[in-house]
């Protein structure tokens, strides 16, 4: 699932043209929805997405909600609110493949996640905002919601840290004991 989001930044990030990119992204969200058909092209994420999430309750569909959150950083003012929403649907999407539901929790930690990944692949200039104090995640779902935790943490420090320092490493133990986030 990640993956696949993953392909998507790379459309946005890699894209001169808007409207080729905006092109790239539907073949994406097209072939997702063809999933749910047993339409599945020989593209590795997608094999994948079809062996493992499919079987899971996890539809093409469901999968194809996220090019929109990508789209809008291909138009010439994005949607911070379209940009926040992929968030909240991949950490739904994940939620339900960890047995859970979609928690106002998950969502709002999906939320705070999409604006911090957009901004630390340097598709946005605008540096997002995060409101996770006092949410507490249950302990099965923080192994998603850690990376929620970490882009708070960017956030509150107002610059993105690089990867495994010792204060990266700090934040992603307290979420695990505690299942908070930085405040």
């Amino acid at each position: 699932m990640f993956a696949i989001d993953d392909a998507m930044a790379d459309v946005v990030a890699q894209s001169t043209q808007p409207a080729l990119g905006a092109i790239k992204l539907a073949w994406w969200r097209e072939r997702l929805e063809e999933l749910d058909q047993g339409k599945v092209p020989a593209e590795p994420r997608l094999e994948s997405a079809a062996e493992e999430l499919l079987p899971r309750g996890i539809s093409g569909a469901g999968l194809a909600t996220l090019e929109d959150g990508w789209a809008t950083l291909l138009d010439e003012a994005p949607d911070t609110e379209r940009i926040a929403r992929r968030g909240s649907m991949l950490f739904g999407l994940a939620a339900k493949l960890l047995g859970s539901e979609a928690t106002e929790e998950i969502t709002a930690a999906g939320r705070v996640f999409a604006t911090a990944d957009v901004a630390r692949r340097g598709l946005t200039v605008e540096f997002p905002k995060a409101d996770l104090a006092g949410i507490i995640v249950d302990r099965p779902l923080r192994c998603l919601t850690a990376m929620s935790a970490l882009a708070a943490r960017d956030i509150l420090r107002d610059s993105f840290e690089a990867e495994a320092t010792p204060g990266r490493a700090w934040t992603l133990l307290r979420h695990r004991l505690t299942g908070t986030f930085p405040h």
